[in-house]
């Protein structure tokens, strides 16, 4: 017999019976039993029967017999803090694998707040103020050290990249503007406006608002960026420069900054005009891609010009000349489905204007109207409304009041509807018609950058600012937060709607299509793996699920809490590898 003293274990019993009815059930029965040898054979001795237990608690006997230390629950391991970490590490990651850090300067207090601003204004964009609670609240200020920081230690982080700004995007340039890279030398170019809070910023004032804020005092800005987009560098100007006037600084500005020898500029016809393209030769080193204004496609198409109809008859694109262009070429295009809205557009502007001067007419019929200075200012705002004057011929007289459309005017502007001309310095042995269509096009690569900048994702706009350097800044940290968005967006395409593998155009001038995967993914909002697809936005909100928590083992509050990882979704995962770079537990 075994001694009373000798170690007992936990015995889990299963059998299954099978009744008269049929029915196979199966008993589990658990036991305390004892072990011992006898006479040189293994006995086994029931100590008690464990079966009336509830199972939890046959597991914690058998949990103690085996030697584990067994806690309460509540007392097992406390989260001290849980904070939001994985869009901060997702974008820090991808800053550190383009070298955005070294790009900014060397290491210091400095480079990591201008390094936070950047990376808050991709996850969390706000107000300078609002960045400092935001970011208190996810790993970004303590990883970086910033956990203390003030209003003062966030403006000099923003004098301290401002007076950078030349020699980060010098660097910008020649990793993305080289010979080596940039074979075409092609930089795309475009500006924009940002309407700007108070009234004390020297650089802000009246002018053409893009925002469509009327009333208030704006900046302007003009973004560079490579063949694909990619931002390269932002000059601010006051917010009322005209286009052209701020492209031929900017454009010189670029010059000397980076030391361009040979750069074709590509940028709209408002822009790079024919005043513009006269500095533009005497600058020397610089070609462009732009496109003719109406007033010069009219005259192309007079009846002894080269543009005639006929060009299109079989295809969509022509190439012409005329000793009024020497030295460019000009490529006519027409595209059908341009000619068709603005067709649908002329015909509905012409009858809402003529529902309002119907109106006028009326009022003077029945004696409301007797002056004709008081009908002419109505008249005035219902064609200022619409732009419609060209299309009309008015007879305005003390008690009459008339109209009637000019249907010559009218068919002489819809025979050039969709035909847009555009105009080059690029040699046909280094591009053909078709690829600068394409790359006059591509325009539309450095406006998705300013609908990132200014509205998707990183809101730059309104300006709180008011010192010239600080909006400067505020506008380079924007501009550094829309190279790292232009990264991520391409690398993260599997997971969002983008599309990963757009079809070359058949035909240069008609629309751009979708691939068959992208519509795919639109139309079930699922990836090709069949995870859901989204957004930019939702994914960095998905990803700021991720959390650290600082756990605390022990009932003891002075034991140090240890970081730990909440465990990735497949997502989130999918996220980190796609940029090439683990989940980290710190930034740094």
């Amino acid at each position: 017999m075994a001694k009373r003293g000798s170690a007992v274990h936990v015995v889990r019993v299963k059998k299954s019976h099978t009744g008269k009815d049929g029915q196979e059930r199966e008993y589990r029965s658990s036991y305390l039993r004892r072990t011992y040898r006898q006479d040189g054979k293994v006995c086994n001795e029931t100590v008690a029967n464990l079966s009336a237990l509830p199972e939890h608690v046959v597991d914690l006997i058998d949990a103690g017999l085996k030697g584990r230390h067994l806690v309460p629950a509540d007392a097992a391991a406390t989260i001290a803090r849980s904070l939001p970490h994985g869009h901060v590490a997702a974008v820090h990651a991808q800053a550190q694998a383009l070298g955005l850090p070294a790009l900014l300067g060397p290491a210091g207090r400095e480079r990591d707040m201008a390094l936070a601003l950047v990376i808050a204004r991709v996850c969390k964009p706000g107000s300078k103020l609002a960045t400092m609670r935001w970011w208190a609240d996810t790993t970004l200020a303590t990883d970086l050290g910033l956990a203390g920081a003030t209003t003062d230690d966030v403006y000099a982080g923003m004098d301290w990249l401002a007076a950078r700004q030349e020699g980060i995007e010098r660097a910008l340039a020649a990793r993305h503007l080289s010979p080596e890279v940039n074979p075409d030398r092609l930089a795309l170019f475009d500006l924009s406006s940002s309407w700007v809070t108070g009234h004390h910023c020297p650089l802000a004032a009246r002018g053409y608002s893009r925002d469509k804020k009327r009333g208030v005092e704006q900046i302007e800005y003009g973004l560079l960026t490579d063949p694909a987009g990619c931002p390269v560098s932002v000059r601010v100007v006051p917010g009322n420069t005209a286009d052209p006037t701020a492209f031929e600084s900017l454009a010189a500005d670029f010059k000397t900054r980076y030391g361009l020898q040979e750069m074709v500029m590509v940028g709209d016809r408002g822009m790079i005009t024919t005043a513009r393209i006269a500095a533009l030769k005497e600058l020397g080193g610089f070609g462009w891609v732009t496109a003719l204004r109406a007033p010069d496609i009219k005259a192309l198409a007079a009846d002894d010009g080269p543009l005639q109809m006929s060009l299109f008859d079989e295809a969509n694109l022509a190439e012409i000349s005329h000793p009024d262009f020497p030295g460019e070429r000009l490529i006519a295009c027409r595209n059908p489905a341009l000619a068709a809205e603005r067709g649908r557009k002329r015909t509905e502007l012409l009858a809402a204007t003529e529902a309002e001067l119907a109106k006028i007419t009326a009022a003077v019929d029945a004696g409301r109207l007797t002056d004709a200075g008081k009908t002419g200012l109505r008249v005035g705002k219902v064609i200022g409304k619409y732009k419609m004057e060209k299309h009309f011929t008015l007879a305005i007289e003390d008690t009459s009041f008339t109209y009637a459309r000019n249907e010559a005017q009218i068919a002489a502007e819809a025979a050039l509807d969709g035909i847009y001309i555009i105009r080059t310095t690029i040699d046909d042995t280094r591009m053909d018609a078709a690829a600068v269509v394409a790359t006059y096009k591509s325009l539309a690569n450095v406006e998705r950058d300013f609908r990132s900048l200014k509205a998707i994702d990183l809101h730059l706009r309104p300006i709180h600012h008011w010192t010239e350097t600080r909006v400067r800044a505020h506008v380079f940290i924007c501009m550094l937060a829309a190279y790292v968005v232009w990264h991520l967006r391409r690398a993260w395409a599997p997971l969002t709607f983008t599309d990963e593998d757009r079809p070359a155009p058949t035909d240069p001038v008609a629309p751009a299509t979708r691939s068959v995967a992208a519509q795919a993914k639109a139309s079930r909002h699922a990836t090709t793996g069949g995870d859901p697809a989204h957004s930019f936005g939702s994914l960095l909100a998905h990803l700021a699920t991720l959390t650290r928590n600082d756990i605390r083992y022990g009932t003891d509050e002075t034991t140090p809490a240890i970081p730990t990882l909440a465990q990735p979704t497949p997502i989130q995962r999918r996220a980190f590898d796609l940029i090439g770079q683990p989940v980290p537990l710190t930034l740094k």
